[in-house]
Parts: C-alpha cells; sequence; structure tokens
C-alpha cells in the first residue's frame, strides 16, 4: 500500500451526505509530484503486458485513465454517464443506494480480443465498475486488470471484481468507509 499518497488525498466528512467520509482526489492531482508518481504505480504491473486499450469511467477516471493510456502507448476509452457520448451507444444499467443509474460506451470503441485495463480514481461498492465491465464483456473485449487510487475494501466493489475473474490493485486503502 502506498503510504506516500495519503498526504495528497483529502478526506471531506459528511459528503455527500452525513456519515460519508469522502475521499478527494483532486488535491493529487494538483500536485506533479504526487500525480505523476500515481500514474507510474498504476502503470507498472501492466507494463509489457499488451494492453490495446485503457478505459476510464467518468469523470476522474478519464483524467487517470488518459494518464495510463498515454503511458502504455495504448488507446483510450471513455464510459460515460447515458447520453453523453454522440455515436451509437451501448449501455449498462447499475444500482445506486439511491436508485439506478446507466453508463455507455461507444459501440465500436473496443475490437473482440482486445485485451483491456478498467481505470478509475476509487472502487467503493463496484456498481460502477461491474457496469462498465459488462459493457467491455459485450464487446468481447478481454480485461486484464482493473485499477485504482483508492480501494474501499469494507464496501466489496474490489472483491466483486476478483469473484468476476477480474485482477484488481490499487495504491491506497481505507478500511471502514
Amino acid at each position: 500500500m502506498a503510504l506516500w499518497l495519503d498526504q495528497y488525498i483529502r478526506t471531506i466528512p459528511d459528503y455527500p451526505k452525513a456519515g460519508i467520509m469522502f475521499r478527494d482526489v483532486t488535491t493529487l492531482f494538483k500536485e506533479a509530484k504526487g500525480f505523476r508518481r500515481a500514474v507510474d504505480e498504476l502503470v507498472a504491473p501492466y507494463a509489457g503486458e499488451g494492453i490495446d486499450k485503457v478505459v476510464g469511467i467518468e469523470a476522474r477516471g478519464f483524467i487517470l485513465g488518459g494518464a495510463v493510456a498515454h503511458q502504455l502507448s495504448c488507446g483510450f476509452v471513455p464510459i460515460r454517464k447515458k447520453n453523453k457520448l454522440p455515436y451509437k451507444t451501448i449501455s449498462q444499467p447499475y444500482s445506486l443506494e439511491y436508485g439506478m443509474d446507466e453508463i455507455e460506451m461507444h459501440v465500436d470503441a473496443i475490437q473482440p480480443g482486445e485485451k483491456i485495463l478498467l481505470v478509475d480514481d476509487l472502487i467503493a461498492t463496484g456498481g460502477t465498475a461491474m457496469a462498465a465491465l459488462s459493457l467491455i464483456e459485450k464487446t468481447q473485449g478481454v480485461t486484464l486488470g482493473a485499477c485504482f487510487v483508492i480501494d474501499l475494501p469494507d464496501l466489496g466493489g474490489s472483491r466483486q471484481l476478483e469473484a468476476a475473474g477480474v485482477q484488481v490493485m490499487s495504491l491506497i486503502s481505507y478500511a471502514g468507509d
């Protein structure tokens, strides 16, 4: 676990609602040294693995995913909320604490057999990440791994991905969140 990273993560109590400890990575992004090191550590396990595309989940996953794709010299695929992409899409609904939401990806973003790395800032309950995994599977992409800056292991998202056969890597975890 990257304890050095904790100095770059801002914790905001009671956001977005009482009892939640929000882990804010925008403070990491604004610090060149920390951001660079985080991207380097996210990339390291996958260098030389032949990743074809990095899939980043809206919105902070775009920032991290773009940087990781650049370092791996591969393509980048955005997964966005419904009705945000301009071309034909495939979609996947997922559950939230307060209801349902839906994410989309361009129908031609991933070709069958392409090796995919899923990237986002944080894994909590796993709803969005599991929906993203479903989109990758619909296109017959092969998910080699999923990486996150932060894991909230008590919420079970990383366990869901692992149960689906996806190797999960995170730089830091916060228990009890």
